[in-house]
């Protein structure tokens, strides 16, 4: 089903491999177009097309075909997927959800994903690398534990006193440590290394960047974020969003109904690796930041230590440096505080 390029006004594209299945409608929002190309006519055909709006789940490659026909000088949208589902109808195929994408994409109150850089997409592909790297040396160390343990060696919590007594243990321990598991211990040992290794390299690389990028030195003004939260927030979004807290999962979940508001835990929704960073920014603030009056924090955390449990102060703490993260990106500021009087200061 087609019609000439000038009938299109909304085209919506259900993303694959090779092949993607397109559904265009008029200015009516009858479809007016419902085919299926192969993944090299898709800017061939719409190069040839007046300029429409565009829709597109944020999926893989899809920031990168968005970028493709923004230049072509369409209006490229993407849409988060579980935003498009409750626009699907009939049985679950390719064509089905593409009309799904169309229909989505021309709600006013829909929210849409930003198209991401090259560059964002090149440091963002970093942190994921290094993320796994670090889950991966994190399984060799709890591997290498359970096998001492197993041999009745308990070895002291932290990752530091491992790394330095590990060598001696297994010099001195071969009573209880046979050669076979020796040789077995010292093989994840190596593999330790080896991911140390590269983890320190991703490490550098990032800082290098971070250092060299306005928007993350900014960044990195405000207390607990360092070169890897800065540059893992330009990655994800960029210029700033004003909905960042929700974009991490740090607001209460909400249930409310009959004028009753009902607040829950934190949502957990959004961003896992942004919101683990912002937790771990806030342990940094509170056990190893002394001086919390630079940064306007002693009264707030001084009473709220006395009301809430440690781990809950982190989490609520982890909203104050993402909500200053926002207005510095947004802003274009570093962090700076404010002095009302002598008794209170607030960040600018």
């Amino acid at each position: 089903m087609s019609t000439p390029n000038t009938a299109i006004a909304v085209i919506g594209i259900d993303i694959g491999k090779n092949s993607f299945h397109v559904v265009g409608h008029d200015a009516r929002g009858a479809i007016v177009l419902r085919q299926k190309w192969s993944r090299g006519q898709v800017e061939a055909r719409l190069a040839n097309m007046s300029r429409c709006l565009i829709g597109m789940e944020a999926c893989v490659g899809a920031h990168h075909l968005s970028r493709k026909l923004e230049a072509l000088g369409h209006d490229a949208r993407l849409i988060p997927a579980k935003y498009v589902r409750c626009y699907s109808k009939g049985q679950k195929n390719d064509f089905n959800d593409a009309e799904a994408i169309a229909e989505a994409v021309q709600r006013p109150t829909m929210k849409f994903v930003a198209t991401k850089t090259a560059e964002q997409l090149d440091l963002q592909a970093l942190h994921r690398v290094r993320e796994r790297l670090v889950s991966q040396r994190t399984s060799i160390i709890n591997q290498i534990r359970a096998f001492m343990l197993e041999r009745g060696i308990a070895m002291r919590q932290g990752i530091g006193f491992l790394r330095t007594e590990l060598p001696t243990i297994l010099a001195t321990r071969t009573d209880a440590l046979s050669p076979r598991m020796l040789r077995v211990i010292e093989e994840l040992a190596v593999d330790w290394r080896r991911l140390d290794q590269r983890i320190d390299g991703l490490s550098g690389e990032i800082e290098a960047i971070a250092r060299q990028d306005q928007a993350c030195s900014r960044l990195m003004t405000v207390p607990g974020i360092g070169p890897i939260i800065s540059s893992a927030m330009v990655a994800a979004i960029g210029a700033g969003d004003a909905r960042l807290r929700r974009l991490l999962g740090l607001v209460p979940k909400q249930i409310s109904t009959g004028d009753r508001t009902i607040l829950g835990k934190v949502s957990r929704r959004g961003n896992r690796y942004l919101r683990v960073l912002f937790v771990q920014a806030a342990w940094v603030v509170l056990v190893r930041i002394k001086n919390w009056e630079c940064y306007g924090l002693t009264s707030w955390i001084e009473a709220a230590k006395k009301r809430l449990h440690h781990n809950v102060l982190a989490i609520a703490l982890a909203n104050k440096p993402a909500r200053i993260a926002w207005a510095v990106l947004a802003k274009g500021r570093a962090f700076e505080l404010t002095r009302i009087d002598d008794a209170d200061v607030r960040p600018a």
